[in-house]
């Protein structure tokens, strides 16, 4: 029996060290040269587009994620480490438009010495979007209620994030949450149908306003709704909470 216990032990804390490599792998090492606080924005039209496949990877630092923008993406970036300066791309292949939103490389992607990576983007509500976002380091705010979704896959790194998908959507739409080391909430609509699978990993996993069916958690609209929401929900070492709103 003791030979069991330690090889179980070691089995999860290779699996937690495992997500932490992760984290850190995304931030990158080292300590960041920290200079003069640096300001841009920018904007992508969507030209032909006429739905739209977007990814965000941000190492290190603060993202707010909403909806309103007129043209397909509005940014504003804040940056006090040079090597920081996030690299916009696009592209349109047929009628998808491909957006990338990638923080520039660094020797250091964590946020010590003062390190301050900021991003505020709004995205078009009406296109259609398959949304990506990678995090690494720090905190997040992802208000996605008013966006024409088509996917979301969110992957967090170490620290904290509000996913808002509580909107009034009209087209069925899957999502994928991979909780990293640190706490994810992700707030869903009542009155359009969720349906949720959760596999805890090392982390917690807290499901408020959902009840347990089968192997899944569905919310009281599940099987009226005409629109539905599939989500699977991946937990690291950290906590995800599920909020019915």
């Amino acid at each position: 029996m003791a030979r069991y216990g330690v090889v179980v032990l070691s089995i999860v804390m290779l699996a937690a060290t495992a997500v932490l490599d992760g984290a850190c792998s995304m931030q990158g090492g080292g300590t960041p040269k920290v200079g003069k606080m640096q300001r841009e924005s920018k904007s992508v039209d969507p030209k032909n587009a006429q739905s739209a496949h977007v990814q965000l990877k941000m190492g290190a630092g603060k993202l707010s994620l909403t909806g309103g923008a007129d043209k397909l993406m509005e940014g504003d970036f804040s940056y006090n480490v040079s090597e920081w300066k996030p690299k916009v791309s696009y592209d349109v292949s047929g009628n998808v438009g491909e957006l990338v939103v990638k923080q520039g490389s660094a020797n250091g992607g964590d946020l010590s010495g003062g390190a301050r990576n900021e991003w505020d983007i709004s995205m078009n509500d009406q296109l259609p979007t398959d949304l990506v976002v990678q995090l690494g380091a720090g905190e997040s705010e992802l208000d996605l209620d008013s966006l024409t979704l088509k996917g979301v896959d969110v992957r967090m790194g170490a620290g904290k994030t509000t996913v808002d998908m509580s909107g009034d959507y009209t087209r069925d739409f899957d999502a994928t949450i991979k909780g990293g080391v640190g706490q994810a909430t992700v707030l869903l609509p009542s009155k359009v149908g969720v349906k949720a699978k959760a596999a805890g990993g090392l982390g917690k996993i807290n499901a408020k306003g959902l009840k347990k069916v089968g192997g899944s958690y569905v919310n009281d609209a599940y099987g009226e709704s005409d629109t539905n929401i599939s989500i699977d929900v991946k937990g690291g070492v950290g906590e995800i909470n599920l909020k019915v709103v």
